[in-house]
This record gives structure tokens, C-alpha cells and sequence, in this order.
């Protein structure tokens, strides 16, 4: 007996890889059919027709599930809601070690889809929810705002290797520099309409104000971070974030053979781009958890690098905390507080919106506050004790 239908998509720029797979009440996942369709608005139709007629007995619930693969898995997500299939997307990080996991041995758009498929029956996966508005305008602009960026570090390079050159033709200079001067009005235009988004959204703009009190975090890094996190709405956990992020540590052990350890790099570079200068300011700000944290991890390696990537790695976790938690970074912090009823830590509660609840969630660390390894637990404690 068929207890539920799943259909796996696989999604690339060209086309898309679909799966139908049924599960009986037996937990036995059963392959139904396969098909691959054109990523195009015919193509899209042509999914969900065949979606629909393989769906053989409309009362048993189907899920679509799919891998968040940058933009190409969009336009059929959105086009799938709306269909009003009920639609889950995973990290790819996620969707990876349970395709690992399932012992698949080769890889490629075919085994992918399969394999979704059969997560999508095994697990009750999160509904999808879009990113409102807001998210996806913004993240728009702040991808803008780099690729603006890249250019005029790149006419830069251009007119310093055109000015030393052995000759030089003066209407070449002139363009790369009237170029240059256009370039960085657009990127002004950018960051005027980034600064006035968020300004003017009474959901959103507190929520920047309070991370942009991280040191070395200002209005354009938070941006980018959010954007390219939604929000932090698909992450359950702050693991999830940092493999998101390509933070998560890689060992090379065995036996004997004690190899680099390393950080995976496999994520969303835009987020460890932009946390590199904001980690550089942290970490100089004396007396403060990020610099104590740069140094203990230099001491420790005699690498700085590795250091600095801590620091970004306790940033944009901080930032996560911030965001989801309502909580707020205290500047004036210090580990030597002795008497305090919670465990010190850089981040407290925001009053206005706790003093609403019996009681919240403080984040709570031990000497080190939220260590570059791992994040501290969460602890209940009375609203009335602890809030001062």
C-alpha cells in the first residue's frame, strides 16, 4: 500500500532530472518513473503535467524535492508552488551526505534525482517557504554591488599596467579612467538603494541595527550575509551555517599520518569573501572575544590566516545568533565578570521583545565565548533574574 509519493529534481541551467518515487507502508521506496524536461517555461509545463498524471491516486500526499542549486532550481520552485505542489528544498550540504550515506558509488543528474527522491519519501522535509520580496531584491543588489566591485579593481589593474607601459596612447587612458569614474558612480546608485531597503523596512531594520554592532560588520557585509542566507530561514541549526558557509573543518588522519586540517571551502564564498575585511577590523580591536580568539589560534598554529578565519567563523555565527535569537551584541563586554546569574557572554537578550515571553533562551558560553569549534548551548533562565 502507497503511503506517499515523492518526486526528486535535479536542476541545471539546460534542463531538469525528475524522479518519481512512491514509499509503501512497509518503509519500502519503490522507483516509479524517470523523465528529464527542458528548464524552460514549456519544459516547466510539461513537468508538471507529468508530474500530475503519474500521480495516480490524488488523496495519497505528494512532496516535490529538490536541491537549492543558486538560481537555476527557482523558477521551478516558484512555478511548482504555484501549481500548488507542496515543494522542499534542501542544502546541498544536507542532500550530499544523504546520497553518501545511501552508498551511491557514481554521481551524476540521473543518481541525483533518485536520490532525492527517495529523501523526499524516508523524511518529513520542511515545507519550502519563498524568500519574500525583500530577501531576493536585496540579495540581487548586493551580488551587483560585487560584480561593480570586481570590475573597478579590474580597469584599476588595467590603467596601472597602461600607465607603465613602455608606450602609451593617451585615448586609452582617458576611457579606462572615464569608465572607472562611471563604474563607481553605479556603485554609489547601489549602495544608496541598499542603505534605503533596509531603512525603510520596520521588519528588517532593527535586526541590521543590532548586527551591525559586531565590530568591523557594517551595512553592506550584513546585507550581503542575510541575502545570501535568506534570513537564515532554511537553516535548522548553526552546523548547518557553517558548512553552508564552507567553514566546516576537513581532516586528513589515519593511523599515523596526521594531515593539514582545513576548512571545506565547499559553500557559498560570497559570504567568506565579504566577512574577510570585517574579521581583519575585529580582530585589532583590543581586549575584545575576537581578538583574544585571533590570538589563541595563532599561538596555537603560528598560522595568521587561520586565525583570521576564525574570526570570520565566530562573526557570521554571531551574526546567525543575533538574527534568529533577538539577541544583542554588548560592546562593553568582558570574560572578567564574576557575579553574574548567566554564564558571561557577548550576546544578551533584547529586553523589549523578551519581556513579552516567561522566559527565553540566553546564549551562554564558558571562557571562550561562541568558540570558533563549537557554539555554546542554550539555557533557559528566568526573564526576571537575568534581565538587568
Amino acid at each position: 500500500m502507497i503511503i506517499k509519493y515523492s518526486v526528486g529534481l535535479d536542476v541545471s541551467a539546460a534542463d531538469i532530472k525528475a524522479c518519481i518515487s512512491v514509499i509503501d507502508i512497509e518503509q519500502r521506496v519503490k522507483v516509479q518513473f524517470s523523465k528529464t524536461h527542458s528548464n524552460t517555461k514549456k519544459g516547466l509545463l510539461e513537468l508538471y503535467n507529468w508530474i500530475i498524471k503519474s500521480h495516480k491516486s490524488p488523496e495519497i500526499p505528494l512532496v516535490v524535492c529538490m536541491e537549492a542549486t543558486g538560481v537555476y532550481h527557482e523558477n521551478s520552485a516558484y512555478f511548482l508552488l504555484e501549481k500548488g505542489l507542496r515543494i522542499s528544498i534542501v542544502l546541498p550540504n544536507k542532500a550530499k551526505k544523504y546520497l553518501q550515506a545511501l552508498g551511491l558509488k557514481s554521481k551524476n543528474d540521473k543518481i541525483d534525482a533518485k536520490g532525492l527522491a527517495q529523501m523526499g519519501a524516508e523524511q518529513n522535509l520542511k515545507e519550502w517557504k519563498p524568500l519574500g520580496n525583500f530577501f531576493y531584491d536585496l540579495r540581487i543588489l548586493t551580488r551587483q554591488h560585487e560584480v561593480l566591485q570586481k570590475n573597478i579593481t579590474s580597469e584599476k589593474n588595467r590603467l596601472h599596467a597602461a600607465e607603465t607601459a613602455a608606450r602609451q596612447v593617451k585615448i586609452e587612458l582617458t576611457q579606462i579612467k572615464q569608465l572607472i569614474t562611471f563604474l563607481k558612480k553605479q556603485l554609489a546608485i547601489i549602495e544608496v538603494e541598499i542603505h534605503k531597503m533596509i531603512e525603510t523596512n520596520p521588519t528588517y531594520k532593527d535586526k541590521f541595527a543590532r548586527v551591525c554592532k559586531l565590530h568591523g560588520i557594517a551595512t553592506l557585509s550584513a546585507a550581503t550575509i542575510i541575502a545570501e542566507t535568506g534570513g537564515f530561514e532554511l537553516f535548522e541549526n548553526y552546523k548547518q551555517v557553517v558548512s553552508y558557509a564552507g567553514y566546516d573543518v576537513v581532516e586528513n588522519q589515519s593511523g599515523k599520518h596526521q594531515g593539514k586540517t582545513k576548512i571545506s571551502k565547499k559553500g557559498n564564498s560570497k559570504i567568506r569573501r565579504i566577512l574577510h575585511m570585517p574579521a581583519l577590523v575585529a580582530r585589532g580591536k583590543e581586549g575584545t572575544v575576537f581578538e583574544k580568539l585571533y590570538t589563541r589560534v595563532f599561538e596555537k598554529t603560528g598560522i595568521k590566516m587561520k586565525g583570521i578565519v576564525a574570526v570570520q567563523k565566530k562573526l557570521l555565527l554571531m551574526i546567525y545568533y543575533i538574527w534568529k535569537k533577538d539577541l544583542i551584541y554588548d560592546i562593553n563586554f568582558s570574560n572578567i565578570q564574576k557575579e553574574e546569574l548567566a554564564p558571561p557572554s557577548p550576546l544578551k537578550i533584547d529586553k523589549e521583545k523578551q519581556l513579552k515571553k516567561a522566559t527565553y533562551n540566553v546564549a551562554s558560553q564558558g571562557e571562550h565565548p561562541l568558540s570558533y569549534r563549537s557554539m555554546p548551548p542554550l539555557r533557559k533562565a528566568n526573564i526576571l533574574k537575568n534581565v538587568v
